[in-house]
C-alpha cells in the first residue's frame, strides 16, 4: 500500500514539475516575441479612457500615484477619477490638490454603503463616468507614461478582447528580505502564471491594478462582485465565461508597493486565499460560469493555494524521511532526486524570470536558491490561518455575503 502511495505521490510530483516547466518556457518565448516585435506606425482610434483609483486612507502613497497619473502620456481623453470612500487621512486633501491643479483630475467622494470594500467603491466609479475604456490602478501605483497608450493599443486588436492586463513590478522590492523575495515572486508570477498561461491557452486573468476593462463588457456584466475579496479573479471568470480574452501587456508596465513586514504579507495574503475560496464555490454554484476556459481558471486557483502546498508539505516531509532512511520501498525511485527536480524547477522559474527582467546580481542567486527553504514554507502557514479564519467566520455567521470590509494592505 505504501508502495502504491508514493508511486502517485512521485507521479504527481512530476506532472507538477512538468506543466510548471512548460508554462516557463512558453512564457520566456512570449517575452521575448513581445519584446522583439516590430511596431509599424498606423492609425489608431484612443477612445476615452477613464483611470478609477479606489482609496481609503492612503496618504501616505497617494501623492506619487497622482504624479504619476499626471505625467501618463495618452493621445486621446484620459480622465482621473480619485474614489474616496470616507477616508480619515489625508487622503481627500491629496486628491483634491490635483484636481484642482489638473482640468481631467477628479475627488470623488463616495457615498457609505455596504458591503464596504475595493468592488463596491469600482462600482460607484463606474456609475459617475463614462468613457468607453475603464482602466484600474491601485492607489499605490507608479505607472509608467505609455502603460495605458499600450493596454489600449492591444485592446483594441480584436472584438474578441474584452480589455487587457499589465505587468505589475515591486517598487520597494530592494527594502529588505521579505519584500525581495515578493519582488521575485510577482517576476515568476509575471513570466509563468501570466506569459506562459496566454501563450499556451490564450488565458489572461486581470491582476487588480494596470487593467483595463471595456465600459460595454462591463455593463453587460453588471460590474465587479461587492462580495468578492478577489474581485478581479472574480471578474475574469465572468468575462471568460462570455468567450471574451484579456491579453496580457508585457510592455505595459506599473511599479506598486509591496508588504514589508510578514504581519501585513500574512493578512494580505489570507485576504487573497479567502476570496479564492468564495471564487471557486461561486464557479462551482453557478452554471453560467462553468464555461468556456473557466475550468482552467479554477484549477489554476486551486494549484496555487492548495496543490502547490500541499506539494511543499509532502516534499518536506519526504526529504526528511528521505534523508534519515525511514522510507524504504521495492520500487526503485529516487526519493532525494525527486525532491531536488522540485527545488531546482522552483529555482529556474526565479532565475529565467530575474534574468528576462534584468534584474540579475548575486544577491537574487542566492535568495532564490533558498526561498524554497523560507518563503515557500510560509504558504503552510497561509493556508492555515486562511481555513481557520474561514471556520471562524463561519461560527460566527460571518461569510462574503454578509462580512465585507475594506481590508487594504496596509502602505509604508
Amino acid at each position: 500500500m505504501m508502495e502504491k502511495i508514493i508511486v502517485i505521490i512521485a507521479i504527481s510530483f512530476w506532472f507538477l514539475i512538468f506543466y510548471y516547466t512548460l508554462l516557463t518556457v512558453f512564457g520566456l518565448l512570449f517575452k521575448m516575441e513581445e519584446e522583439n516585435k516590430k511596431t509599424y506606425k498606423k492609425e489608431i482610434d484612443y477612445s476615452s479612457v477613464d483611470i478609477l483609483i479606489p482609496a481609503y486612507n492612503e496618504d501616505k502613497v497617494l501623492f506619487e500615484t497622482l504624479d504619476a497619473m499626471a505625467n501618463l502620456d495618452y493621445p486621446g481623453q484620459l480622465k482621473v477619477y480619485v474614489l474616496n470612500d470616507n477616508s480619515s487621512d489625508q487622503t481627500g486633501e491629496i486628491a483634491e490638490y490635483f484636481s484642482k491643479i489638473y482640468k481631467n483630475f477628479y475627488h470623488i467622494k463616495v457615498p457609505s454603503g455596504f458591503p464596504k470594500g475595493k468592488a463596491r467603491v469600482l462600482n460607484y466609479g463606474l456609475s459617475i463616468s463614462n468613457g468607453e475604456f475603464v482602466v484600474i490602478f491601485d492607489a499605490d501605483n507608479q505607472p509608467q507614461p505609455d502603460a495605458v497608450k499600450k493596454l489600449v493599443e492591444k485592446t483594441i486588436e480584436s472584438d474578441k478582447y474584452a480589455g487587457a492586463v499589465g505587468y505589475v513590478k515591486t517598487i520597494n522590492m530592494y527594502k529588505n528580505l521579505l519584500t525581495r523575495m515578493i519582488g521575485l515572486e510577482f517576476m515568476v508570477f509575471q513570466l509563468v502564471m501570466q506569459s506562459g498561461r496566454w501563450k499556451l491557452f490564450r488565458l489572461g486573468s486581470l491582476t487588480g491594478t494596470n487593467m483595463l476593462v471595456k465600459r460595454k463588457v462591463l455593463e453587460e456584466i453588471k460590474g465587479w462582485d461587492p462580495y468578492a475579496l478577489a474581485e478581479d479573479a472574480e471578474l475574469t471568470m465572468r468575462i471568460t465565461a462570455k468567450g471574451l480574452l484579456l491579453p496580457v501587456v508585457t510592455n505595459s508596465i506599473t511599479w506598486e508597493q509591496e508588504p514589508e513586514t510578514f504581519r501585513v504579507w500574512l493578512r494580505q495574503r489570507t485576504r487573497w486565499m479567502l476570496g479564492n475560496l468564495y471564487i471557486v464555490s461561486k464557479l462551482i454554484r453557478d452554471r453560467t460560469l462553468q464555461k468556456n476556459a473557466n475550468i482552467l481558471n479554477a484549477i489554476q486557483l486551486i494549484s496555487i493555494y492548495h496543490v502547490f502546498v500541499s506539494l511543499v508539505i509532502l516534499s518536506d516531509i519526504w526529504f526528511v524521511l528521505g534523508l534519515l532512511g525511514y522510507i524504504n520501498v521495492n520500487y526503485k525511485i529516487p526519493l532525494l532526486i525527486i525532491w531536488f527536480e522540485s527545488w531546482w524547477i522552483y529555482v529556474v522559474q526565479i532565475l529565467s524570470s530575474v534574468v528576462v527582467e534584468k534584474e540579475i546580481n548575486l544577491i537574487n542567486i542566492l535568495t532564490s536558491m533558498f526561498m524554497y527553504f523560507t518563503y515557500a514554507q510560509l504558504w503552510i502557514i497561509l493556508l492555515i490561518k486562511a481555513h481557520f479564519t474561514q471556520f471562524n467566520n463561519k461560527l460566527k455567521n460571518k461569510n462574503s455575503n454578509n462580512f465585507i470590509v475594506w481590508d487594504k494592505t496596509v502602505r509604508f
